[in-house]
């Protein structure tokens, strides 16, 4: 019989560990698509599901209130008899006796089980990395912590020119402290977008005001005598004071309980297009994961939200017996200043690069090319040139690029 029959059969009781976009979005469709059965959720934060994008923008700037970032609100668990344990750990699956233990001892049994951990952030591997005054951001009460620190402090300093360094540095900028952001690379973002959008970006956050300093080495934090963090020293002997450190030097997957339950991982937990992990009755979804891209043949691990939201919808399809794989174009989105940034697709194995449009007038695409094909778009303030490129991606379309980089004609037209 075939896994999915077997899970359609047996899949009365469900337990869900992690409580972000992908396991609330997979409760949703178990729900809205006819799932009747016992529903578990298991999440180490006490906060019922949230989204996260928002800690490092309108909701580390005071503008945004905690209950604004549910993704559903308590009736809506209520109403569908989703069983919560909320500021609990899952500490160990058995997968023979098909049950999760939690840190308060409670075993949780499971027909199918879905892991939905997400990632954690990587920790500075210097000496001072543990004094006060150095912060992370992946949480709501990181996100509080922080804020509370910038309300009182007026230099920051930022470890890390990524997503989440850059929109932190912005949002911090606009409450008025001195930001400084270290960067260990030759530029911005270099892990996801080409050189002429990472010179965007550095010019803007220099034009607000932000000091960015590439190919800083860092060596250590230094403290004052106080014990909290006052400097950062690097290679050069350079020091740059700060009254807080934010560390965004990147993610991991969240994956140690898949590990120590046996389950097949690397980079995350190994999963095929249906969300399947080596063991047919444990599903993995959203960061945690890492999958094939279908579309362009790459394994890889995604921190996206689109990406959390649509395998929790494949999850649950899976879990219903009604499969549908999981096969999308990824898409991502970065919000800095008055500036919205969003790609779409993966841009890893482009042999060409074409830009639609003078990044000096502050909107323009770039395209990513491989054997002609488009494969990739990174566009600022453009929103006509994404939702074009969505289609033409998938499409696999072969632009001309002579009129590619013509912004006067469509993108969809050339």
């Amino acid at each position: 019989m075939a896994a999915s029959a077997i899970l359609r059969r047996m899949s009365r009781r469900i337990v869900v560990i992690g409580a972000g976009q992908a396991a609330a979005q997979c409760i949703d469709a178990l729900r809205r698509n006819g799932f009747d059965g016992s529903i578990t959720l298991l999440g180490s934060e006490p906060q019922l599901p949230y989204q996260r994008p928002p800690l490092s923008k309108k909701y580390l700037a005071g503008s945004l209130e905690p209950d604004r970032l549910l993704l559903k609100h308590r009736p809506f668990y209520d109403e569908h008899q989703i069983v919560l344990h909320l500021g609990t750990r899952a500490m160990a699956v058995d997968r023979a006796g098909q049950t999760v233990k939690d840190a308060e001892g409670r075993s949780h049994p499971y027909d199918a089980l879905v892991l939905a951990t997400g990632s954690r952030a990587r920790r500075l591997a210097v000496p001072g990395a543990e004094l006060g005054g150095v912060h992370y951001l992946r949480s709501l009460d990181d996100a509080d912590a922080l804020r509370s620190a910038a309300l009182r402090g007026q230099r920051a300093l930022i470890i890390g020119g990524g997503y989440i360094g850059l929109e932190a540095a912005a949002t911090l900028r606009a409450m008025n402290l001195a930001v400084t952001v270290l960067e260990t690379t030759t530029r911005l973002m270099s892990r996801v977008v080409c050189a002429p959008v990472s010179e965007f970006y550095r010019q803007e956050h220099q034009r607000h005001g932000v000091s960015v300093v590439l190919n800083a080495q860092l060596t250590e934090l230094v403290s004052n005598e106080h014990g909290m963090v006052a400097a950062a020293r690097c290679a050069d002997g350079r020091e740059y004071p700060a009254d807080l450190v934010l560390v965004g030097i990147g993610v991991q997957a969240e994956d140690q309980l898949a590990r120590d339950a046996g389950l097949d991982c690397d980079n995350g937990i190994r999963v095929d297009q249906y969300c399947r992990s080596s063991d047919p009755r444990v599903l993995a979804i959203g960061d945690c994961c890492n999958f094939e891209v279908a579309h362009y043949g790459l394994q890889v691990r995604l921190e996206s939200v689109d990406n959390a939201f649509e395998q929790g919808t494949t999850a649950a399809l899976q879990l219903l017996g009604t499969p549908v794989a999981h096969d999308k174009v990824p898409w991502f989105w970065s919000d800095q200043y008055e500036h919205k940034m969003l790609i779409v697709g993966l841009s890893q194995q482009h042999d060409q690069l074409v830009l639609r449009g003078d990044p000096a007038s502050g909107a323009f695409s770039a395209c990513y090319l491989r054997g002609g094909e488009l494969i990739a778009i990174d566009t600022v303030n453009q929103a006509r040139d994404q939702m074009a490129a969505r289609r033409m991606i998938a499409a696999r379309a072969r632009p001309d690029p002579a009129r590619l980089a013509d912004p006067t004609i469509a993108l969809k037209d050339c």
